[in-house]
């Protein structure tokens, strides 16, 4: 990391310090972002850090003041926000952020009248919508339960196209209407909340299966099967699961040498078959080296895309990509004799 990753507006108000100052503050301020939703309380201490280093920069005190709202230091974000809107340019910023600060300090009717400033009518349209669903929060900590829910009947709650702020709001609403005993209102928009929020930030859909008395089952099974030997031995659960299944007998299990075992026929004491030392060594067996050859030359016209020729017969083979079993091609003068392949070759015909 080297102070680069930082956003291109945030480093233009960096270049007010000396060179190196600026990276080191940039590098901490790189770091408290990427550490705000998993250790809020690291990224605080990465932007006081940063804090220390360029106190008077206004991209700094926004930082620090962000990290201590998610690390739920109320009184220090609101203090660093309010500082960062005495500069140039930051009037309007933040507005809903300190609205929920002095909520979390126990002040609900300051955060109404920070909803209710000249600075909010100049909101855009995304703070203005995060506004409302602070304002409706401090209704309802008021117990003001039905103002709480006609404060979100805005425009952007009946937009039909999903918007950045469609989830929190449609969540908002529907806990509004919860504690103003509407559940069964509250049922379709918790509903609609879980559609909208596709990156789960909220827990709409648990909040839905809940009012509808349902519950939610993990599908996923994370237990590993256990592997003792190169064998794998299933899960109880997974052994009824798949208790339909016909048990393998003992003596089909494989043998140390990893040859599978011959069950057991109940004749034991009769001689197995004798074969041929040849045949065992793989010595010249009649038909062996023809049958041998034949096998090889159409393995490499499988790999080569060519035809292949069978030494002994004096057969042509040609692979078919498509439709039945391959075919033989016997060539005869001018024309050609094609034998589809059934289950098995031809015999050779007798020397």
């Amino acid at each position: 990391m080297t102070g680069e990753e930082l956003d291109g507006d945030a480093r233009f108000e960096l270049r007010t310090l000396p060179k190196d100052l600026a990276t080191r503050v940039a590098r901490h301020l790189v770091m408290a972002g990427r550490l705000l939703d998993d250790d809020p309380d690291q990224a605080y201490l990465h932007a006081l850090a940063g804090r220390r280093l360029a106190s008077r920069v206004g991209v700094v005190r926004e930082a620090c003041g962000l990290a201590a709202y998610h690390a739920g230091k109320w009184a220090e974000a609101l203090a660093e926000l309010r500082a960062a809107r005495r500069l140039p340019g930051r009037e309007d910023a933040y507005l809903p952020v300190m609205a929920d600060c002095e909520r979390g300090l126990g002040r609900p009717e300051r955060a109404l009248e920070l909803a209710r400033s000249p600075e909010a009518k100049g909101l855009d349209s995304m703070d203005r919508v995060e506004l409302r669903i602070v304002e409706s929060g401090a209704r309802r900590d008021l117990g003001q339960y039905e103002a709480a829910v006609v404060t979100l009947q805005i425009p952007e709650l009946k937009d039909r196209r999903l918007r950045p702020w469609s989830a929190r709001l449609f969540y908002a609403y529907a806990d509004a209407l919860v504690d103003a005993d509407r559940e069964g209102d509250a049922r379709d928009w918790f509903a609609r909340a879980a559609a909208a929020d596709r990156d789960g930030e909220t827990d709409a859909a648990e909040r839905y299966a809940d009012l509808e008395g349902l519950e939610i089952y993990d599908t996923v099974d994370d237990e590993e099967p256990e592997v003792t030997d190169g064998s794998v031995t299933m899960p109880d659960t997974e052994q009824a699961e798949a208790g339909d299944l016909p048990a393998v007998p003992d003596t089909a299990r494989a043998e140390p040498e990893g040859l599978p075992a011959v069950p057991a026929t109940g004749a034991e004491d009769e001689e197995p078959s004798a074969v041929p030392d040849a045949e065992r060594a793989g010595a010249d067996v009649p038909g062996t080296e023809d049958t041998k050859a034949a096998a090889e030359a159409e393995t490499a016209a499988d790999e080569q895309g060519e035809p292949a020729q069978d030494p002994a017969l004096g057969l042509e083979f040609r692979g078919v990509e498509t439709g039945p079993a391959p075919e033989k091609v016997h060539d005869v003068g001018d024309a050609a004799l094609v034998v589809p392949f059934q289950d098995a070759p031809p015999e050779r015909p007798a020397e």
